[in-house]
C-alpha cells in the first residue's frame, strides 16, 4: 500500500499491510496505529501445562491444556518524543499489537517497558491476551 509508506501514524482500520522485517505496529483501542521503525521483534510461544505430582509413585503426570501464550520482546532505538507516544499507549489501557510473524492483530498486555534516554535504546515486552 503505497499511501502508507513513510507515515508514522496509521489508521487502525484496515490493519497495516506490507510490513517490513524491521518494523512493528501498536495502537490503543480506538486510536491510530503507531509504527515503530528499526526495531527487532523476538517471539516466544509457550504451551500451558498442568503438572500433577503423584506421591508414592515415580514421576508425575503432565496435561496439555491446549492453549498457548505468546510473548513479544521489541527492542531498538527511538527518540524521546517517540518514546513518550509509546508511554501514552502503555498508560492508556489495553493496546493492540500487529504480530509481524502471523500477520494478525491481537489484544496485548505490556509486561514491561524500558527506555534509556542517553542512548535511545528501548525494550518493550508484550504478552498476547488470548480470547
Amino acid at each position: 500500500m503505497g499511501a502508507l509508506e513513510g507515515t508514522k501514524r496509521l489508521k487502525a482500520e484496515p490493519h497495516p499491510m506490507g510490513m517490513e522485517a524491521n518494523e512493528c505496529f501498536i495502537a490503543s483501542v480506538g486510536k491510530d496505529w503507531h509504527k515503530i521503525s528499526n526495531c527487532n521483534v523476538h517471539m516466544a510461544v509457550k504451551r500451558r501445562l498442568q503438572r500433577t505430582i503423584i506421591r508414592g509413585n515415580e514421576g508425575d503426570d503432565l496435561l496439555d491444556e491446549g492453549s498457548e501464550s505468546a510473548e513479544y520482546t521489541i527492542t531498538g532505538n527511538m527518540s524521546l518524543p517517540e518514546y513518550k507516544e509509546i508511554l501514552e499507549i502503555f498508560r492508556g489501557g489495553q493496546p493492540w499489537f500487529h504480530d509481524p510473524f502471523e500477520e494478525r492483530q491481537m489484544k496485548a498486555l505490556f509486561l514491561s517497558i524500558d527506555y534509556d534516554s542517553a542512548s535511545g535504546a528501548f525494550e518493550f515486552i508484550l504478552v498476547e491476551d488470548a480470547d
